[in-house]
């Protein structure tokens, strides 16, 4: 394993950077003050930095000195989440009800390792553009990412490629994981109202009960997956919340059922759209009651390019060791709005070890915290992308 030693020497400087993120967590689009943080020591690295995109971003450009065309961006993402921390940690969060439970405090120093490094040695080609993404979590079209791209992060800081990474717990600290092609899910949400005729829990009869008709439209969509999907794909449909009702003895009009959908091929995503849809319309129109479905494609499939892979992986494994960079990791359902960066530039995400999940040290955990262990190696990773320059 061999991180970069200039980055080694001030690894102590990129903890208490991270620290202090970690202490003033801002939730999506309000991340002025950590907008203002980024900015200020990238200018103080003599970057020359652009604010403004998708409100609270920020994208520095720095020239390389060797001979070259190479456009590279590099990013990470700087917002938290709504959850009381509860680490107890000397740093925890100073604003009540939100955290970086989500690691983005330790993405947002890594760049920042990554960029000091760049801008000291200059020892690669062409141009890099550092992007500090806003609103990473509240996804979809309206998040960070596909805001930024509205905003002309394409056109105003050309890249040939992107990259980006996320801390993985219970991956050891020290390991990356690297794959082609998909990697995370697609995220769909639907609403459906199950519209019945409400009335006196005593008279069933006089009734069109939503509440069981929807409980037959729960049972019935898990089957998309288990009876209607060749169980070699993947799909996940989950319903994660039922409302209906406002007392016992009276049977409801409506009942609102709301859930995701999670794939990874575009025709089983297309397939499953039509099931849920039919499905429910066609159970509903049994029990003589309707409903209205919402159903919102929020996530593409995050899909890594071969070539910018290849890259990536040789520098993990400058970095990390080749022992020590997993080239088929199982794919996961969860998603990722870097995904709509790389529907539209070539690039490669990768999973950076976190060590132990243990004691609730969890993506999204209330007891979750980033391990600063990592920031030198993920730090020396996105530099070495850049050093290498495009692989072929």
């Amino acid at each position: 394993m061999t991180v970069l030693t200039r980055i080694g020497e001030f690894v102590d400087e990129m903890v208490q950077w991270r620290r202090h993120l970690h202490a003033h967590p801002e939730l999506s689009y309000r991340e002025t003050e950590t907008s203002r943080f980024v900015a200020d020591k990238l200018r103080s690295f003599g970057i020359d930095v652009h604010t403004g995109l998708a409100g609270t971003g920020v994208v520095g450009i720095l020239q390389g000195a060797r001979a070259g065309s190479d456009r590279t961006a590099l990013r990470a993402d700087m917002d938290a989440l709504a959850i009381h921390e509860e680490t107890g940690l000397p740093y925890a969060s100073r604003a009540p009800g939100v955290m970086h439970a989500c690691g983005h405090d330790g993405h947002t120093t890594i760049l920042l390792g990554a960029a000091r490094y760049l801008a000291e040695t200059r020892d690669f080609a062409g141009t890099v553009h550092f992007v500090f993404q806003p609103a990473e979590e509240m996804g979809g079209e309206d998040g960070g990412a596909a805001r930024m791209m509205r905003d002309g992060l394409f056109e105003r800081f050309p890249a040939d490629r992107i990259f980006g990474l996320h801390n993985w717990p219970g991956m050891p600290v020290g390991r990356m994981a690297v794959k082609a092609g998909p990697m995370m899910a697609s995220g769909d949400s639907f609403r459906i109202r199950v519209i019945g005729r409400g009335g006196h829990a005593a008279q069933p009869h006089k009734t069109v009960d939503p509440v069981h008709v929807s409980a037959h439209v729960l049972l019935a969509l898990q089957g998309i997956a288990s009876r209607g999907t060749d169980p070699l794909n993947a799909v996940v449909v989950s319903c994660t919340q039922i409302h209906g009702g406002d007392a016992y003895n009276v049977i409801p009009n409506v009942v609102e059922i709301r859930g995701t959908v999670r794939v990874f091929d575009p025709a089983i995503r297309e397939r499953v759209e039509s099931r849920l849809c039919a499905v429910t319309t066609g159970i509903c129109a049994s029990f003589e009651a309707s409903c209205e479905i919402d159903y919102s494609r929020d996530y593409p499939t995050l899909i890594n390019d071969p070539g910018a892979c290849a890259q990536a992986t040789e520098a993990a494994i400058d970095v990390f060791g080749e022992g020590q960079v997993e080239r088929e990791p199982p794919q996961t359902m969860i998603v990722e709005d870097f995904a709509f960066m790389l529907r539209d530039r070539p690039g490669c995400y990768a999973w950076i070890g976190n060590g132990s999940d243990e004691g609730g040290r969890r993506l999204h955990s209330s007891r979750y915290d980033f391990n600063d262990d990592a920031l030198v190696h993920g730090a020396s990773y996105l530099a070495r992308i850049a050093e290498k320059g495009n692989v072929p």
